[in-house]
């Protein structure tokens, strides 16, 4: 995929404002940034649901908005809420999508990948939001895409729903699928991703992977302790030659080293 100088303006507002990206084949990216930033516009560009004003855009070697039928069937859409076939089963509504392709994956084999085996005769309305959500990348992957795009794809997922998830999604990438993610989640973006891209106010504003995103590699450490006199703190570039001195002089009570976080520096970008 490859994107240079994006542009999408409504109105008086410019949603996206000269975005670049690459992303590579296999490769997990995700797109963060704050409600408003040009995430949702940005990919339903690339997914060729929405009309760009300007720039160039290729997925998959072509262009989205004049991509044919046979394109579309090369990429896998989960929306961020689906509330169609309700009073289908979960089998039925894998295998109605299913007939959609010209070489689909296996229907059951798709319901067991997602984990919903146990709930292939249960009605869609009676599915709990992670399973609904299970089910929606069932249908989004069942045509064998070679990208798929996921658009907030935990939001509000239980804790242990989210690791389920995170489990399907490592799946489907050691399996070669190209994914794009956006999401509000630091701690997501961090398991799953092997780039990030932070988007504010419709400028890709820091890229890199999770653990370098801003300088995070580089950045100071924050060293904290305690001695007879109370609490200490210092910042250091060389945390390891500081410890060692400080040790020199006696048990360290309470002894932390730490590097900003991910969420230390999102929040830095987005400010």
């Amino acid at each position: 995929m490859r994107v240079r100088g994006l542009m999408k303006a409504y109105e008086n507002h410019q949603a996206v404002d000269g975005v670049d990206l690459d992303v590579a084949r296999g490769e997990v990216f995700a797109v963060l940034g704050p409600n408003g930033a040009g995430k949702t516009t940005t990919v339903e560009i690339l997914e060729g649901h929405r009309v760009r004003d300007g720039g160039e855009v290729h997925v998959l070697g072509q262009d989205p908005g004049k991509a044919p039928r046979t394109w579309r069937s090369r990429i896998g859409v989960v929306l961020q809420t689906a509330n169609d076939a309700a009073e289908l089963t979960v089998a039925e509504s894998v295998r109605h999508y299913a007939k959609y392709y010209a070489d689909p994956r296996d229907p059951d084999e798709v319901v067991d990948l997602v984990g919903l085996t146990d709930k292939a005769k249960a009605r869609v309305r009676t599915l709990s939001g992670g399973q609904r959500r299970r089910l929606d990348v069932a249908l989004g992957i069942i045509g064998r895409p070679e990208l798929v795009f996921l658009d907030e794809p935990t939001t509000g997922f239980d804790p242990e729903a989210r690791r389920q998830f995170w489990a399907l999604i490592r799946e489907l990438a050691d399996e070669g699928t190209t994914i794009l993610l956006t999401t509000h989640y630091l701690d997501e973006a961090e398991a799953l991703a092997d780039r990030v891209a932070v988007l504010a106010k419709g400028k890709i504003v820091a890229e890199g992977t999770p653990q370098t995103l801003g300088g995070r590699a580089h950045a100071d450490a924050r060293i904290r302790w305690a001695d007879p006199n109370g609490p200490r703190e210092l910042f250091t570039s060389e945390p390891t030659k500081v410890v060692a001195e400080l040790a020199r002089h006696g048990e360290l009570a309470g002894l932390t080293v730490t590097r900003p976080s991910l969420e230390d520096v999102y929040l830095e970008l987005i400010a």
